[in-house]
C-alpha cells in the first residue's frame, strides 16, 4: 500500500478540528496537522478575495484517498473546497505502517 498526503484549506481551526477528528475517528485518516492561520488571496465569483483561513494536511493511503476527500467535501461549510492528494516519494518505513494500520 502506499500512503498520500491529503492538503486541505478550511474556514478555520475549529472546522478543520471538527472535520479533521471526525475523519480519524471513522479511520479515513490516520492524523491531521492544522496550520492556522494562514492568509489566503483568491479568485472568487469574479472578485479577488482574501480571507484568513486554516490549512491542514492529512495523511491517508491511495486506497482510501478518494473516500477522505469526499467525507471531508461533504463535512465542509465551502461551496468548492480545496482538496488535493500530494504524493509521498519517500517515508520512513514504520511511518508508513503506522498511517496504513491506522486507516486499514
Amino acid at each position: 500500500m502506499t500512503i498520500v498526503s491529503v492538503y486541505a484549506v478550511f474556514a478555520n481551526a475549529e472546522e478543520a478540528e471538527r472535520i479533521g477528528r471526525a475523519v480519524v475517528e471513522e479511520g479515513l485518516a490516520a492524523c491531521i496537522n492544522i496550520f492556522a492561520p494562514v492568509r489566503s488571496i483568491y479568485r472568487w465569483k469574479g472578485a479577488v478575495e482574501s480571507a484568513s483561513e486554516a490549512a491542514a494536511i492529512l495523511k491517508t493511503t491511495v486506497d482510501r484517498a478518494d473516500a477522505l476527500i469526499t467525507r471531508i467535501a461533504a463535512l465542509h461549510s465551502y461551496e468548492v473546497p480545496c482538496l488535493v492528494t500530494w504524493p509521498i516519494d519517500k517515508v520512513i518505513g514504520p511511518y508508513a505502517d503506522w498511517v496504513e494500520d491506522s486507516t486499514g
